[in-house]
């Protein structure tokens, strides 16, 4: 299991930029962490997911 932003899915095995993909997040707008490390966007398509991972994604929101 993997934990997403506090909820566990059976990502295990899957790439990062799959797993963005799935849960339509847009990659433009967001910083990935996993298991407290910050992961570089050009890495997400070599980024493999393992079981016990801990992911954080955190979207930029502009404003004034």
């Amino acid at each position: 299991m993997v934990f997403l932003n506090g909820k566990e899915y059976e990502l295990a095995n899957k790439t990062l930029a799959t797993v963005l993909d799935d849960f339509k997040f847009d990659v433009r707008t967001i910083a990935v962490e996993i298991n407290e490390e910050i992961i570089s966007k050009t890495t997400f398509n070599e980024t493999i997911l393992k079981d016990g991972d801990v992911v954080e994604v955190v979207s930029f929101v502009g404003g004034g």
